[in-house]
C-alpha cells in the first residue's frame, strides 16, 4: 500500500520531531553500555546507528521535499509577471 504525499509529509514530521530524539537517546544509552570504548569504535557505532534509523524509513522521506504531485496546477503560477 503506497502512502499519499500528505501522509508521508505528516509521518516524516512525526518521525523527525518525536522518533529521532528518542532514537538518539537510545543510541547514546547503547554506547554508554559499552563501558567507554576507544573513540574510533564509538564513532563507528554512532555512524552505524545513524544509518540504521533511516534505512527502514527511506520510503517515507523519499520525495517529501518536492512539490505535491497531486496538487492541481494553475496557469497563473506559470505566467511571467
Amino acid at each position: 500500500m503506497a502512502l499519499g504525499y500528505k501522509t508521508r509529509r505528516r509521518l516524516s514530521l512525526l518521525v523527525l520531531l518525536i522518533g529521532l530524539p528518542l532514537y538518539i537517546v537510545a543510541a547514546v544509552t547503547v554506547v554508554n553500555w559499552l563501558d567507554r570504548p576507544p573513540i574510533w569504535m564509538e564513532l563507528l557505532v554512532y555512524v552505524g546507528l545513524g544509518f540504521l534509523w533511516m534505512m527502514p524509513l527511506r520510503s517515507v522521506f523519499l520525495g517529501v521535499g518536492q512539490a505535491d504531485p497531486d496538487a492541481p496546477t494553475s496557469d497563473k503560477a506559470d505566467a511571467p509577471e
